[in-house]
């Protein structure tokens, strides 16, 4: 196992305070925060970009990741700006996180015209390119079949390159993964443990068919966790004591993640963040210093 990369999620619920949870994760000594990106819906939620510039502002170490802003949603033109802009602001800690939508419902809703599944991904693809082009290429050109770009001009560019993690399930969507992202971040409830060393063989082809190390796509699992001898593991949750919680992560690291995205459960959200980082990342990270 090599050096762990562990994230808390950011509810983006309205009333719930994202700045108290990020430094309360920072202070514990979590890599990264993240937000998920569903604007559409009748229960009040902040705009992911937003709420996540404005937990950047009051924090100083960790990381800043969208976990994963829906491709249909914007143009990607501007979100290469805005990842620009995040980056720059932040010293260097914004890591984009990109899908190809997940919801026609929430598609249509918000205005756009929703796509076949082959189309998201190949919007999703040509979405990578454009970002990566508009960040790294001055005049930059991109003709993709829905999503192009002419004589792009978009200053400053970022002194590193922005990581860029696909969240991504399916044959052609991780295909895409393994020629373009920097990292992929599925989910367990959508990605079970058997189905996973598949799924990265599927990455790790398409990485090497265009001379890309597989070992540089970082494996990132969102996983739902709750520290609590009373609480029952289910197909969706990892429960148990802080023993248990530990020896199941270790388990999914040994299927080649590299990192995860802890996503806690229930009203104690904050003594759970405590639990984790107290109890089960020390674990862990004892378990990846002995494979380094």
């Amino acid at each position: 196992m090599s050096e762990l990369l562990v994230g808390a999620d950011l509810s983006t619920v309205v009333g719930d305070d994202p700045v108290t949870a990020a430094r309360d994760a920072e202070s514990l000594g979590f890599d990264f925060v993240s937000a998920s990106d569903h604007p559409y819906g009748t229960q009040p939620t902040h705009d992911t970009l937003a709420m996540l510039t404005w937990v950047a502002a009051h924090t100083t170490r960790i990381r800043i990741a969208t976990r994963v802003l829906g491709v249909p949603f914007r143009r990607p033109a501007m979100v290469a700006k805005t990842a620009a802009s995040l980056d720059l602001l932040t010293g260097g800690r914004f890591i984009l996180g990109l899908g190809a939508g997940h919801s026609d419902k929430e598609i249509h809703a918000l205005g756009g015209p929703v796509p076949s599944t082959r189309d998201k991904i190949n919007d999703l693809a040509d979405a990578v390119h454009v970002i990566r082009g508009a960040l790294t290429t001055p005049g930059f050109t991109h003709h993709g079949r829905n999503l192009s770009v002419h004589d792009l001009e978009l200053e400053p560019k970022p002194p590193r390159p922005i990581p860029i993690w696909l969240g991504t399930f399916g044959p052609r969507a991780l295909a895409v993964t393994g020629r373009l992202a920097d990292g992929w971040i599925p989910s367990h409830g959508h990605a079970p443990p058997e189905s996973i060393p598949a799924m990265r063989r599927r990455i790790d082809a398409a990485a090497e068919s265009v001379g890309r190390d597989p070992a540089a796509i970082q494996g990132i699992y969102n996983v739902v966790v709750r520290v609590d001898p009373d609480a029952s593991p289910t197909d969706a949750l990892v429960a148990g004591t802080a023993t248990q919680v530990a020896d199941r992560l270790r388990g999914f690291a040994d299927l080649g993640f590299t990192g995860f995205n802890i996503m806690l459960t229930g009203p104690d959200r904050a003594e759970q963040s405590r639990r984790v980082a107290g109890d089960v990342l020390p674990a862990l990270r004892r378990a990846s210093d002995t494979m380094l």
